[in-house]
């Protein structure tokens, strides 16, 4: 068993400590939460617990990105380590960022050294549909040591991106409405696909069981509400055509950026619709990028919107995720929910939230010790905990 002491607990759930402890058994999940004055006395004194002392700093639930790329285009490599887009059909949902992810990547050591224990990563948008996102631990020594869930959602585009990708080749879609209908088509033949699986299993002897498709496989979990579409929308109109879409087939959906929910935040709050939000640091390097503010995280979850801040890696750099979000507070984001937002929001709306993203008993023990307040810019990770197991410590 493993003890942290002398804690000042932000657990991101019901309760805070101002000097409590956790108690996290041997396999790797945390069994108690409280106040120093409420812990088993027999247990502190226990030799064969291993005890950290907290020393009275911060202590928070692993941190979340919620949408980036980390281990799908290598640090530092090129052309070589690039495996996030797979720009020669627009239509390609089976593909699993888990066959991509570079684990031994820089980028994964810098993450878990600044006290991120889950990134939500996967293909990019050059695709109307990309590919399978995962949830992955920082830390572990092949993919499959790392996997929290996946896959975790569809990605799917909407806009400039996969417009730009395929307009090179003079293929569709060059248009929005290209977009839309491929997308459309997809889901729809998607269905027909399930129902006639359905029918088979229903009754093997009276229906012929189809011929296996993995596209279409790979959008049952979406169809069924398993896990959402992740859609890649900055533009306004991007993301109503999203929301529409997701409406007609009547799947979960999530935004991922949403440059311009701000400009339409009614709307979406009709629609209940969570977004995560990213990258705010960046130069509007392109045209849907033009309404791109750093308030919209405020705007948004001040209106009473779910929203995580996410790095959307390699686009800003994984470790600068909670500058992310002091630059959001800066700019109007109540600092709670800033910190909800790169915990247990990032988590809720990821749908991994019944291990990660607070500190509460039966969770996985993956927990950050800062020297100063998180959102501080100069604040230091002590030490980063996944799966009650240390795999980070500052060295003086």
């Amino acid at each position: 068993m493993l003890l942290i002491k002398n804690a000042k607990i932000i657990t991101m759930s019901q309760k805070d400590y101002g000097c409590g402890y956790i108690l996290i058994d041997d396999n790797g999940k945390i069994s108690k939460v409280g106040s120093m004055r409420d812990l088993d006395k027999k247990t502190a004194k226990d030799k064969s617990v291993q005890i950290i002392d907290a020393c009275n700093n911060y202590t928070l639930p692993g941190l979340i990105d919620a949408h980036c790329h980390v281990g799908m285009w290598e640090d530092s490599v090129g052309f070589e380590g690039d495996d996030g887009n797979e720009t020669t059909d627009p239509i390609s949902p089976q593909l699993r960022a888990i066959d991509a992810i570079y684990h031994m990547d820089r980028s994964i050591v810098e993450a878990r050294e600044s006290g991120i224990t889950t990134v939500v990563t996967g293909p990019g948008s050059a695709n109307v549909l990309g590919g399978q996102f995962a949830a992955i631990k920082t830390f572990g020594r092949r993919i499959e040591e790392m996997i929290l869930k996946e896959p975790v959602a569809v990605k799917a585009a909407f806009g400039e991106n996969p417009k730009t990708v395929y307009n090179e080749k003079r293929q569709t879609p060059m248009t929005r409405m290209a977009t839309a209908a491929l997308l459309r088509e997809s889901l729809a033949k998607a269905k027909e696909y399930k129902g006639l699986l359905d029918d088979y299993f229903e009754n093997s002897e009276e229906n012929d069981k189809p011929e296996l498709d993995m596209k279409y496989e790979a959008l049952i979990k979406v169809l069924k509400k398993e896990i959402p579409l992740k859609a890649h929308a900055h533009r306004a109109d991007d993301i109503l055509t999203a929301i529409r879409i997701a409406k007609e087939f009547d799947i979960d959906i999530t935004i991922e950026h949403c440059t311009e929910g701000h400009l339409i935040k009614e709307v979406l709050l009709e629609e209940g619709v969570s977004a995560c939000l990213g990258p705010l640091l960046t130069d509007r390097s392109k045209i849907e990028l033009r309404n791109q503010s750093i308030k919209t995280p405020g705007i948004l979850s001040n209106a009473g919107m779910k929203v995580a801040i996410t790095t959307d890696h390699p686009c800003i750099p994984i470790q600068y995720l909670t500058i992310c979000a002091a630059m959001a507070v800066k700019e109007g984001m109540d600092e709670n929910e800033a910190l909800k937002a790169i915990t247990i929001n990032a988590a809720e709306i990821t749908g991994i939230s019944d291990r990660v993203g607070s500190i509460e008993e039966g969770k996985d023990a993956d927990i950050v010790i800062f020297d100063g307040h998180p959102l501080e810019l100069k604040t230091k990770t002590l030490l980063t905990i996944i799966n009650g197991k240390t795999v980070y410590e500052r060295k003086s």
